[in-house]
């Protein structure tokens, strides 16, 4: 499994009155992670785009473990850890300098026209990215 590492430096406008990460901004730092990673395959968002799909959110997990602070760096390991053809899930792990995880999360995804929102094939509209997922699930 190819994990990529994403640094993120904790800004104040990121923590709450309890001084720590809101945890909506979590979901932010896993796109961040998921970019990183898509890019680290060879693959680009941006060209999907081009292309008239995007990728949405259709479902998110996350397991809050310790909190992160204001002036922390933490890390924000990437995997894709479920791929059908069709649905596409990206694990994540929020790690701080220590080596600990604080967060653990998960979010699903499809793509979809952009215009009309219907679902589509990742396997049959971007063959690459099925060749390369594939791989990525076997490990190979």
């Amino acid at each position: 499994m190819n994990k990529v590492r994403t640094p993120i430096e904790v800004r104040y406008q990121e923590t709450d009155q309890m001084g720590i990460v809101y945890h909506g901004n979590y979901l932010i730092w896993f796109e961040i992670g998921r970019t990183k990673f898509i890019k680290a395959l060879g693959l680009s968002y941006v060209e999907m785009e081009k292309q008239g799909v995007v990728s949405p959110v259709i479902d998110a997990e996350l397991s809050f473990i310790k909190p992160t602070r204001y002036g922390e760096t933490v890390y924000i390991d990437t995997w894709l850890a479920e791929y059908d053809g069709i649905r596409s899930a990206y694990g994540y792990e929020v790690v701080g300098e220590d080596g600990e995880v604080a967060v653990r999360g998960l979010t699903r995804h499809v793509i979809v026209n952009k215009d009309t929102f219907r679902p589509l094939s990742l396997r049959r509209k971007f063959p690459e990215w099925h060749d390369i997922y594939s791989k990525e699930i076997k490990g190979e």
